[in-house]
């Protein structure tokens, strides 16, 4: 299985969490593990998705994810799981 972490920050709107998962759910991804937060009017989420049934590779992945953000207003971050666990480990 191949995963990465996802990340999104920004002012809370309207359709932050649909339109960050149609765009995995047309890409054949799936959501393994999703939380999110809002403090006062500022959205955060971080999702564990499983990529390996994706024909999208990771780089037009992350530049795609970072382009639907910039649509809708947000900051749209993409990490491999071993990168994301190798920088955060103590």
């Amino acid at each position: 299985m191949s995963k990465i972490i996802i990340t999104i920050v920004g002012k809370d709107r309207v359709g932050i969490v649909a339109r960050t998962c149609n765009y995995l759910a047309d890409h054949n991804m799936n959501i393994l593990d999703i939380t999110q937060t809002i403090l006062q009017e500022y959205f955060n989420m971080m999702m564990i998705v499983d990529i390996s049934r994706s024909e999208t590779g990771f780089d037009d992945m992350a530049r795609e994810l970072k382009a639907v953000g910039e649509e809708i207003g947000v900051t749209i971050q993409c990490q491999r799981e071993e990168i994301f666990t190798s920088m955060h480990r103590i």
